[in-house]
């Protein structure tokens, strides 16, 4: 998906959005809310142009993850400062919290750090494109 958005709240509650479309999400004012909180407690922009929001939230009822690109940038606090352009919103339930949501960004975060992975990414025209590259990761 290619973000519309062009601020980091935006962003954030378009991929909520983006991730309701699953049917996992329950709530997607408090993911959003969840989200934010973990944004104020420190950035989640990785540097490289990638950012990952998550939440450790009962606002879904499984894991999921969503992914968009956006075209100009999204200004992400990053320690390099880059604007992330590869977005991925990762959200748990508390229950689920500790293991999962650890394994999901350790195998995204550890992947991401390969930039071809993320030349592909970048690249990829459409939506079998992504996850085609995307398949990659674990």
């Amino acid at each position: 998906m290619r973000l519309d958005a062009d601020g980091k709240e935006a962003v954030i509650r378009e991929m909520a959005g983006l991730l309701a479309r699953t049917g996992k999400v329950v709530d997607v004012e408090e993911l959003v809310a969840t989200a934010l909180r973990r944004e104020a407690r420190g950035t989640t922009g990785l540097g490289e142009e990638i950012a990952i929001p998550h939440a450790k939230t009962d606002a879904v009822s499984a894991p999921v993850v969503g992914f968009a690109r956006s075209v100009e940038g999204v200004e992400w606090g990053s320690l390099d400062g880059t604007k992330a352009r590869l977005v991925f919103m990762i959200a748990v339930p508390e229950a689920a919290a500790g293991d999962e949501h650890l394994r999901i960004l350790a195998l995204l975060s550890r992947k991401l750090m390969d930039a071809g992975f993320r030349e592909r990414l970048s690249a990829a025209e459409d939506v079998s494109a992504v996850l085609g590259v995307l398949s990659e990761v674990g």
